[in-house]
């Protein structure tokens, strides 16, 4: 074989969403340059529009209902299964992380095994949070009072600027750990990462629709989201004090939860606090004794 016969052309990696379990093109037609911390090219990622993002919150709507009621311990073999996956193909997103965080492969060798090591930790939790935030109430009268967490519905996510890939995976996984849905929109200059983990995420036994992965500018997707009525929470993470503040003025129309953005440090232990963020506690009363077997909740 001759030497021009041998050379060939790379192929290039089409990046997609992750939408309802499935890979669209943004409905726009629009792509942005995604370039490297030198400013190199390194793919075109999809730019999401309105109507994208209105698609995912269908999606994580639909899907709620059938991962809610999963059990607690299936929801954990399943984000176990995603973190399988994700030491499956390491290198792929060694290579990806390094080039989106200008990082060494050492070092981005770091982040994605402690990305992996998130996505265990949370599925550890899945059948524990309500032994932490639940259980029996002291009660004056003949009574039972038990408080039980219930996941909030779909959670809207402006995922971290920096420390894409890390970053990214620490406000997912807690968000789908406790039952509920999400609609992420994924770093604006590091995308790559997160356009990945959606074909992860499909291939993990993940119900579609639990977990949907936009790419562009959440200044354009983020105020819809916040103001959509069947979004019923909002992680602002990501967003600069001004987006934020705009984000949270808009979700108030139908009283979400809202997340407000904070200081934190991704390589940390990062406890309990955003999975009791989107938990609701529904509190049951059932009588005793003469009372009879009837009961009541609220």
């Amino acid at each position: 074989m001759s030497e021009k016969s041998e050379q060939r052309l790379s192929v290039f990696k089409t990046y997609k969403l992750y939408v309802g379990g499935k890979f669209p093109r943004s409905e726009s037609g629009r792509v942005y340059e995604v370039t490297d911390s030198k400013g190199k090219w390194l793919a075109n990622a999809p730019l999401s529009s309105r109507k994208d993002a209105r698609d995912a919150v269908v999606a994580a709507r639909k899907a709620f209902g059938g991962w809610a009621g999963a059990t607690a311990y299936n929801r954990g073999q399943i984000l176990y299964r995603v973190a399988e996956m994700l030491e499956g193909r390491k290198g792929q997103f060694v290579h990806e992380v390094a080039h989106a965080e200008g990082l060494s492969k050492n070092k981005a060798a770091e982040v994605v095994e402690a990305t992996i090591d998130r996505w265990v930790w949370y599925a550890g939790w899945t059948d524990k949070i309500a032994q932490v935030v639940g259980g029996a109430n002291p009660v004056a009268g003949p009574f039972f009072n038990l408080s039980t967490p219930e996941p909030t519905g779909v959670v809207a996510v402006i995922a971290p600027q920096e420390s894409s890939f890390l970053g990214l995976v620490s406000v997912i996984a807690p968000v789908i750990a406790t039952g509920s849905t999400a609609v992420v929109v994924a770093s604006e200059k590091a995308p790559l990462p997160a356009l990945s983990l959606g074909e992860v995420l499909a291939t993990s036994d993940l119900p579609g629709g639990v977990v949907n992965i936009l790419s562009g500018k959440a200044a354009e997707m983020g105020p819809h989201l916040a103001a959509h009525q069947d979004v019923n929470a909002i992680d602002l993470t990501g967003a600069d004090a001004a987006l934020a503040r705009e984000l949270e003025i808009a979700a108030a129309d139908n009283l979400k939860r809202v997340l407000r953005p904070r200081a934190e440090d991704f390589t940390a232990s990062p406890g309990t606090d955003r999975m009791t963020a989107f938990l609701e506690t529904k509190t049951v009363w059932h009588p005793t004794g003469s009372l009879g077997a009837s009961g009541s909740s609220y």
